[in-house]
C-alpha cells in the first residue's frame, strides 16, 4: 500500500468519526415561546417591579390572618379615631377597628373582584368574537351591532344601572363589572379571529374535516391568547377601580366587608378629623392598579414580535 492510499483511508477514518460525533453530539434545544417572552419580560426593569408587587399583594391576600395584626372585625371602643402609630400602623377607624388590618383583609376582595370580572369579560367576550369573527356574514352583523350598542353606554353607567336593576351586593357587583367589559374582549378576539382563520394551516384543518369547534378551540385561540393576555391584565386594573367606585357609591359590598372602596366611603365622613381612614385605602387601589398596569404595560411589549432585542 503506497503513501497515497493510506493518507486516503486516514482521511477517510478522520471523517467518519467527525461524523459520528455529530451525530451523538445532543441537539440544542430551540427556546421556547414563552421561554422567550419571559426573557423579554425581565428585562423590563418596570414590568418585573409591578410583577413582584402582584406577587406580594397576591400573598399577603391568601394568608391575610396569619398577616393581619388583628381580626377583620375586632373593635375596641377605647381607641376610636386614634391616629397612626406603633400599634396601629395606619390608625384605627370610628369603630375603633385597625386600618391596617381591614386592608389587608381588603386585598383578597379586591383581587378577587378583578379576577372574576375580567375573567367573566373574557369568556362571554371570547366565545362572542369567535362567533362572530369565524362564521361572518349575518351572524358576524348581528353579534357585533349588539357589542355597539353596549359600547355606547359608559361602562361605569352601564354598572350602574346593572347594579341597580339587581340589587347591591357583591356578587351583582362583580356580574356588573364583568358585562360591562365584555365588549372588549369580544372586539379584540374578532379581531384575532378574522386574521387568524385566512392562514394556511385553518384551511388544511377544514380540508381534514375538522369541526368548527376544533378548529376555534385547537388553533384560533391560542393564536389569540396573546392580546388577550395583555388586555386582560389591564382590564383587572380597572375593574378594581370600577368596583371600588361603585362600593363607594353605595352599590357594592355592604358593611362590615372590607373592601377598598367601600373602607373608602366611610373614610371620606371623617376626611378632616381622621385623614387616614380615606386615605391609606386609596392609596391600596392606587398601587394595585398601577401593579397590574405596569405587567400589562411589559407583556405587551414582551409579545409584540415586531420588537427586536
Amino acid at each position: 500500500m503506497d503513501s497515497k492510499e493510506k493518507n486516503i483511508r486516514g482521511g477517510l477514518k478522520r471523517g467518519n468519526a467527525a461524523v459520528e460525533e455529530v451525530r451523538v453530539k445532543p441537539e440544542k434545544k430551540t427556546r421556547g415561546k414563552w421561554a422567550e417572552v419571559w426573557r423579554r419580560l425581565k428585562k423590563n426593569k418596570v414590568a418585573v417591579a409591578g410583577l413582584f408587587l402582584l406577587v406580594f399583594l397576591a400573598i399577603v391576600a391568601v394568608f391575610a390572618p396569619l398577616v393581619a395584626p388583628e381580626g377583620i372585625d375586632d373593635q375596641n371602643y377605647g381607641r376610636i379615631l386614634e391616629p397612626p402609630s406603633g400599634e396601629n400602623l395606619l390608625g384605627t377607624d370610628n369603630l375603633g377597628r385597625d386600618v391596617f388590618s381591614r386592608i389587608i383583609y381588603g386585598s383578597r376582595i379586591s383581587l378577587t373582584i378583578g379576577f372574576i370580572t375580567t375573567s367573566i369579560g373574557v369568556v362571554i367576550g371570547g366565545i362572542l368574537g369567535s362567533i362572530a369573527g369565524y362564521y361572518g356574514g349575518r351572524i358576524d352583523n348581528l353579534i357585533m351591532r349588539f357589542i355597539d350598542i353596549i359600547l355606547a353606554i359608559p361602562g361605569l353607567l352601564l354598572a350602574i344601572a346593572l347594579v341597580s336593576a339587581l340589587g347591591p351586593s357583591l356578587t351583582n357587583l362583580m356580574i356588573a363589572v364583568g358585562i360591562a367589559s365584555v365588549p372588549q374582549f369580544a372586539r379584540l378576539v374578532r379581531a384575532s379571529v378574522l386574521s387568524t382563520k385566512e392562514n394556511e394551516f385553518i384551511e388544511a384543518a377544514q380540508c381534514l374535516g375538522a369541526s368548527d369547534l376544533h378548529i376555534i378551540v385547537k388553533h384560533i385561540w391560542p393564536n389569540s391568547f396573546a392580546p388577550v393576555l395583555v388586555q386582560a391584565t389591564l382590564r383587572m386594573g380597572a375593574a378594581i377601580v370600577v368596583a371600588s367606585g361603585l362600593s363607594f357609591l353605595g352599590l357594592g359590598s355592604e358593611p362590615p366587608t372590607p373592601e377598598w372602596g367601600a373602607l373608602l366611603s366611610d373614610g371620606r365622613r371623617f376626611l378632616r378629623d381622621a385623614w387616614w381612614m380615606a386615605t391609606f385605602p386609596g392609596v391600596a387601589i392606587m398601587i394595585t392598579v398601577l401593579a397590574f398596569n405596569l405587567v400589562g404595560d411589559g407583556l405587551r411589549d414582551a409579545l409584540d414580535p415586531r420588537l427586536k432585542d
